[in-house]
């Protein structure tokens, strides 16, 4: 299924099972409540469809086909009038992982260079080959927890902070936990995925370059209101292509920045799954971003983004995510 939130008429959150061909979206609240005595809570939200585990994703499939085959029209809207929202408005956890290489050598490098005009250091920037990883990078998935009320959906506004001149986006995606998990192998670790979706982790660069000068964070370079964008939806497994072969592609204004595979991950989301539930409880509703695709950030271009600029990202098998960056009134 692909499953999204949204806003209905009264402007109230509400979710649906989404029809990208039919360019059509099914209310399931509105719908089990025309078919039924009154909405079934599995289906009033996100979450709650996430908590009900297998039987209720099972009713939501078995609703949108109902709205297929009895013609209920009222809980039918096209999918161009609705307003998205983040498919997970307020994730239970958030962590952001940092799984390809190529990004954290070029990232590096960016960061130098903030570090160099920060500083007037004239030493020769590195380059990406200089760079040498620690050795947990490759042991182990490494991750920061993020804030979780900060998310936006599809064509909203993103934040510009009033204390950052250099704004930038990621190209990510991301998986939903489907299950309370713990002490998960990777190869059970697929049965725990609910969804994927796609993920713009915005940056405040240069706040998180100074920040960072201490071994820790980052903090302010990644928290501040409307500073996270998720969606356009999330997509089930079952309509996903293979995770670890997706082409990923950044535009801005409409012009291709960044383009990537999520085949160059060193973890997989199994294996972050397996990392994380070591004597940890993960819970329904968590979310774990990939981290940025090589080259899928203006840090490792050089290039940064402006207030008013749109930026689209586009994950193969999910869609495209597009979020315009407006700067906060000073």
């Amino acid at each position: 299924m692909i499953l999204a939130t949204f806003l209905d008429p009264d402007g109230q959150p509400v979710i649906g099972a989404v029809d990208r061909r039919n360019g059509t979206i099914v209310d399931l609240g509105r719908l089990s409540a025309l078919l039924g005595s009154g909405p079934e809570p599995e289906m009033t939200a996100m979450l709650a469809l996430i908590r009900g585990g297998t039987p209720a994703l099972d009713r939501a499939r078995a609703l949108e086909a109902a709205a297929i085959s009895c013609g209920v029209e009222e809980a039918v809207r096209p999918l161009a009038d609705v307003t998205l929202l983040a498919p997970l408005p307020v994730p239970e956890q958030v962590r952001d992982f940092s799984v390809f290489e190529l990004h954290m050598r070029q990232a590096a490098v960016g960061v130098a260079r903030l570090r160099a005009a920060r500083t007037g250091s004239g030493d020769p920037l590195p380059r990406p080959d200089d760079i040498a990883l620690p050795p947990a990078f490759y042991r182990q998935p490494i991750y920061y927890k993020g804030n979780r009320f900060n998310f936006v959906g599809h064509q909203a506004e993103v934040n510009w902070p009033r204390y950052c001149e250099r704004f930038d986006y990621e190209l990510e995606f991301g998986i939903v936990i489907g299950r309370r998990v713990r002490n998960l192998s990777a190869g059970d670790a697929a049965d725990a995925i609910f969804g994927y979706t796609i993920f713009n982790d915005f940056s405040a660069r240069d706040a998180q370059e100074f920040e960072m000068t201490c071994p820790f964070g980052p903090a302010k370079g990644k928290d501040f209101d409307r500073g996270s964008a998720m969606g356009p939806w999330i997509v089930t497994p079952d309509e996903m292509p293979d995770p670890r072969a997706l082409a990923m592609v950044a535009r801005v204004n409409g012009e291709v920045w960044s383009r990537g595979s999520s085949s160059t991950m060193v973890h997989g989301f199994e294996a972050m799954l397996e990392h994380v539930s070591r004597d940890e409880t993960i819970h329904p509703g968590e979310f774990f971003g990939s981290g940025t695709v090589g080259g899928g950030c203006g840090l490792e271009l050089d290039r940064w983004l402006l207030p008013g600029d749109v930026v689209e990202l586009e994950v193969d098998g999910i869609g495209v995510l597009r979020n315009r960056v407006v700067r906060i009134p000073v």
